[in-house]
């Protein structure tokens, strides 16, 4: 049996995560004034939806309610996905970056930003940018070299610019009939 709070609530929860097809990333309980906030953070392949969010609250509530879990006092419960700029700390995570732009702090000292390509079992081929003209570089990371890494926000990111301008011109073609 668990032994800590946090381990406990993950057995008691966890149950409740899987069962809407979602990963339970993070439990937190921070003090807020006379009351605590326990926030938990889950995840999926294809994002989480804010009726997830809703649904399994309410299921998370109602566990918690049934239980001592956690304790007498008041508390906030908080339902959440990662943020977009979230660690990469769990091979999934990584799975799930594909396509995006990361920033790496090596364990060797130095720091790498680069596209992630694909993700194996041992680590991920990257794509760093080219600088003033040049050609994009491929670039193996092993898993082990790789002390940090973070998803890096576009603002304008290629793909995603075509992905728009495919969507223009269709409105324009169906405007156009």
């Amino acid at each position: 049996m668990s032994t800590t709070p946090s381990e406990r609530l993950r057995e008691l929860l966890e149950p409740l995560v899987t069962a809407q097809e979602l990963d339970l990333e993070e439990i937190t309980a921070t003090p807020a004034g006379k009351r605590r906030v326990l926030r938990i953070v889950v995840d999926s392949d294809e994002g989480v939806q804010l009726d997830t969010c809703a649904e399994l609250s309410r299921a998370i509530s109602d566990k918690l309610d049934a239980t001592d879990a956690m304790g007498a006092g008041e508390y906030v419960l908080e339902v959440t996905s990662p943020g977009a700029d979230r660690p990469l700390t769990e091979h999934r995570h990584y799975v799930r970056a594909v396509g995006r732009l990361a920033r790496f702090q090596l364990t060797e000292g130095g720091e790498l930003t680069a596209r992630i390509i694909t993700v194996d079992d041992d680590g991920l081929d990257l794509e760093i940018p080219g600088v003033k003209g040049r050609k994009p570089t491929a670039r193996r990371l092993a898993f082990d070299e790789i002390a940090k890494a973070r998803v890096e926000i576009e603002f304008n990111r290629k793909q995603h610019d075509k992905d728009s301008n495919d969507s223009d011109s269709s409105m324009t073609e169906a405007e156009e009939a």
